[in-house]
């Protein structure tokens, strides 16, 4: 990938209203991912390691899926010629087909067979009639009401034809997945490498847990939610600890971050402060896109390159690294391991209960707590005060609530866009 972060070499579109100071969310996004190349390194992997991880080639069907006609019910098995239009018709049992044991033996016009869920469709059968519907008098099948054609069989190569993709490349690995390439027999598949990712926190006022606190310290908690963030992401993580407020001790770390990272992520030190060191080395190092983001929580967000690695400069409230990575950081960190496409986060419409006060002239991701009413409805509320530093209120949502610039105060019943976060957080 290109080193040259200059916006104007790679979006000529976007250049109109280009701030790095002001950006908008979506503008911001825009950029972010005009300057990310997926990994293109991979490796083999088996089945059961390739959770969270993302295909490198596309898996083909080795064969058709299901193999062959089986049975969808418990039921038994017969020509649906043999059905009479109207009334009853009887049909003689001749015997039971077994998943993984089939009937070996064809069944003539006027005969039945007991058939179990996935047993092979016996030769001269076409349909399956589920057990409840029939009755049994000895080795006599009666059917009360005239039966479809076809019914209940799934049919070889129904699912899949042999050569058909079954997963395409880019595709992210989930459960399912490895369920469905075992039921085809594939032990293996080539997979991109992990993505490296270095983080640390920077500030002289951070105390790491098991220390008592100085007078205007505080625990470093950022490392841990994006620890946890990261972990979800199945990423290989490398902690650098929290760096206090050293020039030349935040240069060391930020070089060594880059020399063994595809990714450095930091937080605390992009705002302003006379002690905000990370712009100048950015500046003195690498390349930046843009300094801040029209937002809250999370204006002050950084996004560049260090040599080779892409630099995600957070802020330095709690609530703010992670609105700010789960906006922004997250679709980067998985384009750039290879997934395509990222989809959205899950977003959609409910009524919040509760007033909302905003400016307009912003975004604003809320905190908010997703629940199903008495009526069956989903609804929303804000879990309270909103403040950045406020890490209690993105422990008790489960979702953001979206609040877009034109966006102002909100009456109680409004209808608000949210970003389901169950999973993610």
């Amino acid at each position: 990938m290109p080193n040259n972060l200059n916006p104007a070499s790679r979006l000529p579109s976007l250049m109109e209203d280009y701030d790095p100071n002001a950006m908008s969310v979506a503008k911001a996004k825009l950029f972010i991912q005009a300057h990310l190349s997926p990994l293109t390194a991979c490796e083999q992997v088996p089945i059961k390691d390739s959770l969270g991880r993302v295909l490198a080639q596309a898996v083909l069907s080795p064969a058709q899926v299901p193999n062959y006609d089986n049975s969808a019910m418990d039921g038994y098995a017969f020509n649906s010629l043999d059905i009479a239009a109207e009334g009853q018709t009887t049909l003689s049992l001749i015997g039971t087909a077994f998943a993984g044991k089939g009937f070996d033996q064809p069944v003539q016009r006027g005969q039945c067979v007991r058939i179990m869920t996935g047993a092979m469709m016996p030769s001269g059968t076409d349909s399956v009639v589920v057990q409840e519907k029939v009755s049994l008098t000895g080795n006599s099948v009666s059917f009360p009401k005239p039966a479809s054609s076809k019914m209940n069989v799934r049919y070889a190569g129904e699912d899949l034809s042999l050569g058909q993709t079954v997963l395409p490349a880019g595709h992210l690995m989930q459960a399912a997945d490895l369920g469905l390439l075992a039921s085809l027999g594939i032990a293996q598949i080539s997979v991109y490498r992990k993505l490296k990712v270095a983080f640390f926190s920077t500030g002289d006022e951070l105390a790491g847990i098991g220390q008592p606190l100085k007078i205007g310290q505080v625990y470093d908690s950022n490392r841990y939610t994006l620890f946890g963030m990261l972990s979800r992401l199945g990423v290989d993580i490398i902690d650098l600890g929290a760096i206090a407020d050293d020039p030349d001790l935040l240069e060391k770390t930020l070089l060594a971050a880059s020399q063994q990272a595809d990714a450095v992520i930091t937080s605390g030190g992009v705002s302003v402060g006379e002690a905000d060191h990370m712009k100048t080395l950015l500046s003195k190092h690498g390349q930046v896109l843009f300094w801040k983001i029209n937002m809250k929580p999370g204006r002050p967000l950084a996004y560049g390159k260090i040599g080779q690695a892409h630099y995600f400069g957070l802020p330095g409230n709690p609530v703010a690294v992670m609105v700010t990575f789960y906006q922004f950081v997250r679709l980067a960190l998985l384009t750039l391991m290879g997934q395509t496409p990222v989809p959205p986060l899950p977003t959609f419409n409910v009524v919040c209960t509760e007033p909302i006060k905003k400016q307009t002239g912003r975004c604003e991701f809320q905190r908010g707590l997703l629940s199903m009413n008495q009526n069956g409805w989903w609804e929303v509320k804000p879990t309270g005060k909103q403040g950045s530093a406020i890490l209690s209120s993105m422990s008790k949502a489960n979702c953001f609530i979206v609040l877009d610039e034109q966006t102002g105060n909100l009456d109680a019943g409004s209808t608000v866009a949210v970003q389901v976060l169950h999973g993610l957080i």
